[in-house]
């Protein structure tokens, strides 16, 4: 179990990272994230973590 909280916590941390300093700046603004509201950006950015998460998994299973 810890094993797997500590790759979702990898996961939101750097697709958020991601998100909010590479690439919101470059998306329209109806990807853009407004503070303290339920918008397409909250949806852009779980979408990114969701793929870093599926990658982070991909990973780690091709290892021996």
């Amino acid at each position: 179990m810890t094993h797997r909280l500590l790759k979702q916590f990898a996961a939101v941390l750097i697709g958020s990272l991601l998100y909010f300093f590479v690439l919101m700046p470059h998306l329209p603004a109806a990807a853009r994230h407004q503070p303290y509201r339920l918008d397409w950006g909250l949806l852009v950015d779980a979408w990114i973590c969701l793929v870093i998460y599926g990658l982070i998994e991909l990973i780690l299973r091709r290892k021996p």
